[in-house]
């Protein structure tokens, strides 16, 4: 596979999803984002737009770029528009069962030198590549988040990933401009086992009233060097995701470190997500990412 224009399908169309759209589309590649609900469809589509509406506005992209990179997105609620796609990233939610049935769908729709991504950091590639007749062509590929932003993904192979598979995936995310560290099949990969525990430990600090959020984040920031604070990086996220993220390390690893802290269930529980529904442990005016 050359670094020439790809059609690149990304499924699912929230925070991750659109994000790694955004990346795809950025880079020149026909990007189709696809959702099986046309709200959520439609909603993924305007946050890209918004994105790079945004960078132009910021001065951080030429209004040209910006406009091209608009064009090269389209959206899709049916997998068989999938047919003539290179590339295709899955980013739906973290069930095994979901992630494999829509693999083994689209056995008989793209290609068989169709490469598959799966952006998951919780569950087996192996475990997802068997929902298709040819695993060897499954990698995975976790895109830090916010994807847009963030150059590093990790690369996993499922234990029947194919060379040629494994080489054409670390070429395609060069062509993105990404940094690929290649990682094992394991459960958080490399940055979810230390991030996870991390960031359930700033929030047991902020629980336990050593700091406020701005004071916690300013610490990270001025000690560390992070390019945000744990709490901004987690609105981005999303407080559902991170509850996900971390349960489900907690139910493979049995550590205790990964389980999530009691204002984690509350937060949720009251829709304070993060950036995307304007409130999490900070408000928002703008539910769209900024632009870069």
């Amino acid at each position: 596979m050359s670094n020439d224009s790809k059609t690149v399908a990304v499924l699912g169309a929230g925070t991750m999803g659109s994000g790694i759209a955004t990346v795809m589309a950025r880079a020149g590649h026909r990007t189709i984002l696809f959702d099986i609900n046309e709200t959520n469809l439609k909603r993924g589509i305007d946050t890209v737009h918004g994105f790079f509406d945004k960078s132009v506005k910021l001065g951080k992209l030429d209004a040209s770029a910006g406009q091209a990179a608009k064009d090269a997105l389209s959206g899709a609620t049916d997998l068989a528009d999938l047919a003539p796609c290179d590339v295709i990233v899955e980013a739906v939610f973290e069930e095994l069962k979901l992630k494999k049935d829509i693999f083994s769908r689209l056995d008989d729709i793209v290609s068989q030198s169709t490469l598959f991504h799966t952006n998951t950091s919780t569950l087996s590639v192996t475990g997802i590549a068997s929902g298709s007749r040819l695993p060897e062509r499954v990698v995975g590929t976790h895109y830090c988040n916010p994807a847009p932003l963030m150059k590093l993904v990790e690369v996993a192979d499922g234990r029947h990933t194919a060379d040629w598979a494994h080489k054409a995936t670390i070429e395609f995310l060069g062509s993105l401009g990404k940094t690929s560290v290649v990682t094992k099949d394991r459960p958080g990969f490399i940055v979810n086992r230390f991030l996870i525990p991390w960031e359930n430990s700033c929030i047991r600090a902020l629980e336990a009233d050593v700091g406020t959020k701005e004071s916690i984040d300013a610490a990270v920031l001025g000690s560390l060097g992070h390019p945000m604070g744990p709490f901004r990086l987690l609105d981005i996220v999303g407080m559902d995701i991170h509850q996900q993220v971390a349960t489900r390390l907690y139910e493979q690893l049995r550590d205790p470190k990964f389980f999530p802290p009691p204002m984690v269930e509350r937060m949720v529980a009251a829709g304070d997500l993060g950036r995307k529904t304007g409130r999490g442990f900070y408000e928002y005016d703008d539910t769209r990412l900024f632009g870069s």
